[in-house]
C-alpha cells in the first residue's frame, strides 16, 4: 500500500490527493519544505502542485530532504515569499501521480468503491480517506448516514481486480459496530411490569 494522504472533505481541487503541508522556507532562494504524507519519492517527478490559497504552481525543481521534500515553486524566489506559504496544504492531480507497482494503490483509488461485509453484502460506499494522524480513516456513506472506518489490517481488506482496487471488505473478525452502534438504531426493548 502506498499513498500520499487524503483530500479532506471540501478542500483542494476535485480529483486531487493531498500530498502534505508546507513547513517553511529552505534556503534563501524560495525553497519551501513539504511535510509529505506517504512516500516522498512520489512527489519528486511531479510537474506542478496545487497550493491552497495560491492555486496550481509549476515545480521548478524538487530536492529530497528527509523526511520530506523541498519544493521550488514558480513565482516563489525569496525566503520571505516561501515563509508566507507556511502551513498551506499541497495537492497533486490524481492523474499526474506516478504509477505504482502492482498490488499498491493510492488512497484516492479507494473513493467510490463499495464497502462489503464479510459475507459479501454491500454495507456502503467509500467517499474518501481521511488522514486521522496515527490512523487513516475511510469515510463511508451507508444507509444510516456517514461513518469513519479505521483503515486497519486485518479488519479491512482491499480486494483488487486487474491490479486495481475493486472493493473494500470487512474481515470476519472485524469488531462489531464499525459503522456505528447497531443498538442505537434498533427500537428499545419493552420492559415488563
Amino acid at each position: 500500500m502506498s499513498r500520499p494522504g487524503s483530500r479532506p472533505p471540501g478542500e483542494g481541487p476535485a480529483d486531487s490527493t493531498r500530498l502534505g503541508h508546507l513547513l517553511g522556507p529552505h534556503g534563501v532562494q524560495g525553497g519551501v519544505k513539504l511535510y509529505v504524507l506517504g512516500d516522498p519519492e512520489q512527489v519528486m517527478d511531479l510537474g506542478r502542485v496545487y497550493v491552497a490559497g495560491r492555486g496550481w504552481l509549476r515545480l521548478r525543481r524538487t530536492e529530497a530532504l528527509a523526511p520530506g521534500v523541498v519544493l521550488h515553486l514558480a513565482g516563489v524566489t525569496t525566503r520571505e515569499e516561501a515563509e508566507v506559504l507556511r502551513g498551506a496544504e499541497v495537492y497533486a492531480a490524481d492523474a499526474e501521480l506516478p504509477a505504482l507497482e502492482e498490488g499498491s494503490y493510492y488512497y484516492h483509488d479507494l473513493r467510490g468503491l463499495p464497502l462489503l461485509g464479510s459475507g459479501g453484502e454491500v454495507l456502503g460506499e467509500v467517499r474518501d480517506v481521511f488522514d486521522g494522524g496515527h490512523q487513516d480513516l475511510l469515510v463511508v456513506a451507508h444507509p444510516g448516514g456517514e461513518a469513519f472506518l479505521p483503515l486497519q489490517a486485518p479488519y479491512v481488506v482491499i480486494e483488487s481486480e486487474a491490479g486495481r482496487p475493486a472493493r473494500v471488505r470487512l474481515a470476519e473478525d472485524a469488531p462489531e459496530g464499525l459503522l456505528g452502534d447497531a443498538e442505537e438504531d434498533a427500537p428499545a426493548p419493552e420492559r415488563e411490569g
